[in-house]
């Protein structure tokens, strides 16, 4: 922190104080506006889901901002019965 931010601190501590908490309040409704309307992914990994037409849930452990782990479910990788449309025809 600065030593004018340490004045102002100092001299205002209410005042900066709210406009902490209101910048923190913008930041956390951005991130529930992105969660809301899917805006998780990059540009290139939602390419990537489109190339190999990724069909599954992908999932995130997040803590302090890092990620601590990630995975998915193999929905991409099954095949369809075959067995159930031979029997039809």
């Amino acid at each position: 922190m600065s030593y004018r931010a340490l004045i102002l601190q100092e001299r205002y501590p209410a005042m900066i104080e709210i406009q902490l908490h209101d910048s923190e309040e913008k930041q956390f409704a951005e991130f529930r506006r992105k969660v809301r309307s899917a805006e998780l992914l990059s540009a290139a990994m939602q390419r990537l889901l489109q190339t190999i037409r990724f069909n599954g849930r992908l999932s995130l452990l997040v803590q302090n901002g890092q990620v601590l782990k990630s995975g998915y479910e193999e929905g991409y990788f099954r095949q369809p019965q075959q067995g159930s449309a031979a029997r039809m025809q």
